[in-house]
């Protein structure tokens, strides 16, 4: 099975100059913990609810500030022809519980989550990336 397969298609974006506040708003309006950050039609960062809490509010940064000062610059992806087995364990390895999904243009086209390997049917996929990401650190 390729990730194209099983991915989730429906992303919010955020722009890296939109405030944290409209971040952590579209999160909450979403119901989603991590935003991919875009600019223009490339892929820049990606913000999680944690990168709000730890990187933001825990320094002092107030709502007002700009998405680009807590995002995560270091993007890792996937392609969305890649077998989901090895996708599973790349997430496992690098301990990430959702990665962003590009095509081979790496123009952003999905996100696919420990939530999706669960639902894909490849137990063995879903297994490893869980074994991956609850390991204590």
């Amino acid at each position: 099975m390729k990730v194209n397969e099983m991915m989730s298609r429906d992303v919010c974006v955020v722009g890296p100059d939109e405030s944290l506040k409209n971040a952590a708003t579209l999160m909450a309006e979403n119901d989603i913990g991590s935003l991919p950050v875009g600019e223009g039609d490339r892929l820049v960062g990606f913000l999680t609810d944690r990168d709000i809490v730890v990187r933001a509010l825990a320094r002092g940064v107030g709502p007002d500030a700009k998405v680009r000062e807590v995002m995560s610059a270091d993007v890792k992806y996937c392609y969305d022809d890649e077998d989901v087995e090895h996708v599973a364990n790349n997430m496992a390895d690098l301990e990430v519980r959702r990665l962003p999904v590009v095509d081979r243009d790496k123009r952003l086209v999905g996100v696919v989550s420990l939530g999706n390997f669960a639902q894909s049917g490849d137990r063995s996929a879903a297994q490893d990336l869980l074994r991956g990401v609850a390991a204590p650190h």
